[in-house]
């Protein structure tokens, strides 16, 4: 499974962007696991998770602001940040589990970043 994201950019405080992080090869088997991020000089956090039933999760700091959703097709999955605040910069990966293979995978990453 390969994922490849778009969609990161430059943006004022209080404005949105959308995230798109799209799958190819072995999409049958399977199924993304969220989204993370990187704020410059810090660890990677989660930013949003979604089970395999289809729940999904956000941490209180970006919690009805971000919202992360699948197409009905399963083989992209987008993020949609709105109200985005200076520390809100990071660079965001998507992430997914090849099922068969037992690996997970990781989007290539998409910078954000938000002046104030």
């Amino acid at each position: 499974v390969q994922l490849v994201e778009s969609g990161g950019g430059l943006v004022q405080a209080g404005g949105s962007l959308r995230l798109t992080c799209v799958a190819s090869g072995n999409i049958r088997d399977m199924h993304f696991q969220g989204w993370y991020r990187q704020p410059p000089g810090k660890q990677r956090e989660v930013v949003a998770t979604i089970n395999s039933g289809g729940s999904i999760h956000s941490p209180e700091s970006v919690k009805g602001r971000f919202t992360a959703f699948k197409d009905d097709a399963g083989a992209a999955m987008y993020l949609q940040m709105n109200d985005l605040q200076p520390e809100d910069t990071a660079v965001y990966y998507c992430n997914a589990v090849d099922e068969l293979l037992r690996m997970d995978a990781w989007g290539q990453g998409a910078l954000v970043t938000v002046s104030s």
